[in-house]
């Protein structure tokens, strides 16, 4: 793995790296190159067949699909499993999965966390609403 300085160049090198046509600082396009690196597709392949599984790789690739759509999350699925690998094998350490569950609940704190920080930059402060007793209080 001392072929790459780190992951992002590892990524790149498998042609799953996005990269940016820039001009005065405006991004003109914005895609993945091309490449017939057999690893890279092995990559694809990896992350087509976790598309449905309840892994959290399975769950980022659903988030990425309703955000930016089939083929776009794919490659970022893939590119996601390539930095794992890359860190795996750089710092030889097991994959550890935790789950879609497990996933889906640290976005959900990653996604508070910068609500809480967005409300204090524009002077807000965010608190836990309260349950509606009469909610909690339905006759059956």
């Amino acid at each position: 793995m001392s072929k790459w300085p780190n992951e992002k160049h590892f990524g790149s090198w498998l042609g799953l790296a996005p990269h940016q046509d820039l001009s005065g600082g405006k991004v003109l396009k914005s895609r993945t190159l091309k490449t017939d690196n057999r690893a890279g597709q092995a990559f694809r392949q990896a992350a087509a067949s976790v598309t449905r599984s309840q892994s959290a790789f399975g769950a980022f690739y659903r988030r990425k699909r309703a955000q930016i759509g089939k083929m776009q999350a794919l490659v970022a699925t893939a590119h996601k499993i390539a930095r794992t690998v890359y860190v795996m094998l750089k710092k030889r350490v097991q994959y550890e999965d935790i789950g879609a569950e497990g996933y889906d609940q640290k976005q959900r704190e990653r996604e508070l966390i910068y609500l809480q920080r967005k409300a204090a930059k524009l002077g807000y402060i965010l608190i836990e609403p309260r349950p509606d007793p009469t909610l909690l209080l339905t006759p059956t």
